[in-house]
């Protein structure tokens, strides 16, 4: 795991088991829609994929949609999955389906965690966001099931200029839940998700800062989505609190060779993923993209090994060469440990290899160049 080599294999796979979903969530990646594909993958299909999936050194296996509980068969599929070894995740949505007998199964069947969407901390801001009313009250029910199971909780946000103003609120009560990880993610626009949902690129950098400084004094783990610039104010951070010169020489050193995070009981991976890069998505269909937030197909495992489209598929093969991102994130020093998200990338710019547009920070060649002219 530690030497994992994200030319060869993933260290994370998510698969969306169906685009089925009775929530109409605002930024909605799938556009997700009331009833399942009749070409979604089928049990024995998914078997197979599990197979693949094994063989690329047992990634980190993640079951999403729509909402994984419109398929009939998805503990079948899971149970297969964790008999085979593989460390298996979903993340439901907060629908009726989320009974206290469904997360039973889940905990006999050896789910490793669940994570449910929490996008607000009042029922007013998580409802609008999702498009459904109710489903505060049903999330925050799931998450008592889950205490009462004694199931690790992840729980997962959407940063958006609907929540942006009540983080502090949010972070208050994400640890009254008692999770283990919070897992921001910062939206793209693409299927439903609309650029001016976003926070600004000053936002952003203020948002990484607030996180940084949260990091030190909560009692569960942060992590961030669609947001590799985090780790460029991480390491910023780190530098400037290091007052051990060789130290941070060292440890810069190692961050910008892209060795940064560690492993821990909840499988964190010890260097920063990134679309294409270390993470890999299958649509409900069998299609292969390099993050479901980059909707760039790179083939479909009906037809080729995931194997094969991950290691040789020249979209991911270019994802993998922090050397040719375009503009700032080119020259930008921090360009392998961050890379910039390659999915905002191109939802601003049509092209994933372009600088992340929502990134305020100067690379130190530019800001040379711009004082010798």
């Amino acid at each position: 795991m530690f030497n994992r080599d994200y030319n060869e294999n993933p260290f994370i796979v998510i698969w969306e088991l169906t685009r089925a979903c009775q929530l109409k969530c605002l930024h909605c990646r799938a556009e997700a829609q009331y009833h399942r594909h009749p070409l979604e993958l089928t049990f024995e299909e998914g078997k197979k994929l599990i197979d693949d999936i094994y063989e690329m050194d047992n990634p980190m296996l993640v079951f999403t949609g729509g909402d994984p509980l419109m398929r009939p068969d998805v503990f079948d599929i899971a149970e297969y999955a964790v008999k085979k070894g593989v460390r298996v995740s979903m993340t439901p949505s907060a629908t009726p389906n989320v009974t206290k007998e469904a997360i039973q199964k889940a905990k006999e069947v050896g789910l490793a965690r669940w994570a449910f969407s929490l996008d607000g901390p009042t029922a007013e801001i998580h409802d609008h966001f999702r498009g459904t009313n109710g489903s505060f009250d049903l999330t925050m029910n799931a998450i008592r099931y889950l205490h009462e199971l004694e199931i690790p909780i992840q729980i997962n946000t959407v940063i958006s200029r609907y929540n942006v103003d009540v983080l502090e609120d949010m972070e208050k009560l994400v640890e009254e839940l008692d999770c283990v990880l919070w897992s921001v993610f910062f939206l793209v626009p693409t299927g439903r998700g609309k650029e001016t949902d976003m926070i600004s690129p000053v936002e952003h950098e203020q948002v990484f800062q607030w996180l940084y400084q949260l990091s030190k004094r909560v009692p569960f783990d942060i992590k961030t989505t669609a947001a590799q610039h985090y780790r460029r104010v991480v390491i910023q951070q780190k530098m400037r609190e290091n007052k051990d010169q060789e130290r941070a020489i060292h440890y810069e050193d190692a961050l910008m060779k892209g060795m940064t995070g560690q492993i821990d009981g909840l499988g964190r991976a010890p260097k920063g993923v990134n679309d294409g890069n270390g993470f890999v998505f299958i649509s409900h269909i069998g299609d292969v993209y390099p993050s479901g937030l980059l909707p760039v197909k790179a083939g479909n495992v009906r037809t080729t090994p995931l194997a094969d489209i991950y290691r040789d598929s020249p979209i991911f093969r270019d994802l993998r060469n922090p050397d040719k991102y375009k503009g700032k994130c080119g020259v930008c020093e921090f360009r392998n440990v961050c890379g910039g998200s390659r999915s905002r990338a191109y939802a601003m710019t049509g092209d994933y290899m372009e600088s992340e547009p929502f990134c305020v920070y100067i690379p130190k060649a530019m800001r040379k160049q711009k004082e010798n002219a």
